[in-house]
């Protein structure tokens, strides 16, 4: 695995740039917005993908699979922390002595010059950004912006505007949200994980309280979240701090929530109170939308203003994103990989579900989580879906941990009635189209690829409805 190296001295060119990996969302946005600035771009991915096929239409080379040869007559390396140390177009740039940056390293090149707005938190940053920069489009700040996720409303993970401002979703993951020159930073909640990388909570905290003492201009916390309360506390008075949420004295207080279908919701700003309506569902969209209020309030713009710009906000891919009908049962997914995130998800479906069930289709994300969190996951799953089927760890960046399966997680169910372990996809599917009713939800969750399984869901669902098979 390699890390972002915060010590790094850039320069001030990097000539032709070559990305390994260049289909993932966070590297797929940096690649297009060189491209966008004459920079000469190429790149190679293990699989083609709906963004390797949007990158070639804008002209980049894109190469699938992994080949000493791909790198070309590049001047920089860009690569992400899943690469494995033996991929042969990292290896070649070692071999010639080409600068290798971590794409951490190279969003901070990209913005090194700008008004940073950076998104930092454990759950909810890819919609916050996304909610903050259709905000600001429609009030005609035009931002630039590089996401973890397609914003609908932009059609696009990342673009340059004609306005100062410049919004980043920051991770946390690995302390590269500690490598920008921040102006106005985020944090919308904190959540023990990335104990590979930071080795104790403790550490995780104190990123975070770095993170809020660094920015330049000001930061927004919440104001319910116990971990971001911490961090408030021991911010010195130097920093400029406004705080959103439902607890009393927020800055941008949420005082009313319907969420059931698409959310409405009203927020208080001193004495006054105001409206906002979104077009996606979930309770947590509400959080969300204060936060960015706040954000806006803190930029200077009315509150009124501020909530009428993300009204029916039309959210991001992969985030409760539906994929359409297949004999009657509703196909969605969704990015959420931690217990709190797949909790909001499950929960935004139950929402929307009416009297039909939430069958629920997990990928475990990490060895290291998964043998962390089983029975977190379990317990979740268990409470909120009506039935799950567990799929096998994607690994990612990590080697297997012996004996850490999705079965891990399927043995901590108090009733195994509602959990089946099918690590072999095509039997998964083939056990949703089993149970799944019409009116049904079935949505898959993970941030692995978990979503490529949803064909083969159709496909069951289709061979039922031809058999007129019904469960």
């Amino acid at each position: 695995m390699i890390k972002p190296d915060p010590a790094l001295v850039l320069p001030a060119s990097l000539g032709r740039v070559h990305f390994v990996g260049i289909g993932g969302s966070g590297m797929s946005g940096i690649a297009r917005m060189m491209h966008a600035r004459g920079m000469v771009v190429s790149g190679s991915d293990r699989s083609e993908s709906a963004a390797v096929t949007a990158l070639r239409d804008l002209g980049i080379d894109v190469q699938i699979g992994h080949d000493a040869r791909h790198v070309g007559d590049a001047d920089t390396l860009v690569v992400t922390g899943a690469l494995w140390l033996d991929n042969p177009e990292y290896q070649e740039a070692l071999r010639r002595g080409l600068p290798v940056l971590h794409r951490a390293n190279a969003l901070a090149w990209l913005v090194r010059d700008e008004r940073l707005i950076a998104v930092a938190g454990a759950h909810g940053k890819s919609t916050t950004t996304a909610m903050l920069v259709t905000a600001l489009r429609a009030l005609d700040r035009d931002p630039s912006f590089v996401n973890g996720a397609v914003i609908q409303a932009a059609g696009t993970s990342a673009a340059w505007g004609e306005g100062e401002l410049f919004v980043v979703e920051a991770d946390e993951s690995d302390g590269s949200f500690l490598m920008y020159d921040t102006a106005i930073g985020i944090v919308t909640n904190i959540d023990t994980d990335h104990l590979d990388h930071y080795g104790s909570a403790d550490a995780l905290a104190d990123a975070f309280v770095d993170f809020a003492a660094g920015v330049r201009e000001f930061v927004v916390l919440s104001a319910d979240d116990a971990g971001t309360v911490r961090v408030r506390e021991r911010l010195d008075g130097a920093v400029r701090v406004l705080t959103f949420g439902e607890a009393s004295g927020a800055d941008v207080r949420l005082v009313a929530v319907s969420d059931e279908g698409p959310v409405a919701y009203t927020v208080q700003v001193g004495d006054v109170r105001y409206d906002g309506a979104l077009g996606v569902p979930g309770r947590h969209n509400a959080l969300n939308a204060a936060g960015v209020v706040a954000m806006l309030v803190g930029l200077g713009i009315e509150p009124a203003a501020a909530v009428g710009a993300l009204d029916g906000f039309s959210g991001t891919q992969r985030r409760f994103e539906s994929h359409g009908l297949a004999d009657g049962v509703r196909l969605y997914d969704d990015y959420a990989h931690h217990p709190t995130e797949v909790a909001a998800a499950l929960q935004t479906a139950r929402s929307v579900a009416g009297s039909g069930r939430v069958i629920a289709i997990h990928q475990p994300h990490l060895y290291s989580r998964t043998q962390a969190m089983a029975a977190e996951f379990a317990a979740v799953y268990e409470r909120d879906a009506d039935h799950t089927v567990v799929l096998d760890v994607h690994g990612a960046r990590e080697d297997p941990i012996p004996g850490v399966t999705g079965a891990l997680v399927v043995d901590r169910f108090a009733d195994a009635s509602k959990v089946d372990y099918r690590p072999e996809w095509t039997e998964a599917a083939e056990r949703i189209a089993e149970i799944a009713r019409p009116g049904d939800i079935v949505m898959t969750l993970s941030c692995g690829d978990v979503y490529r399984i949803i064909p083969l869901v159709r496909e069951a669902l289709d061979h039922r409805a031809a058999g007129a098979v019904r469960p």
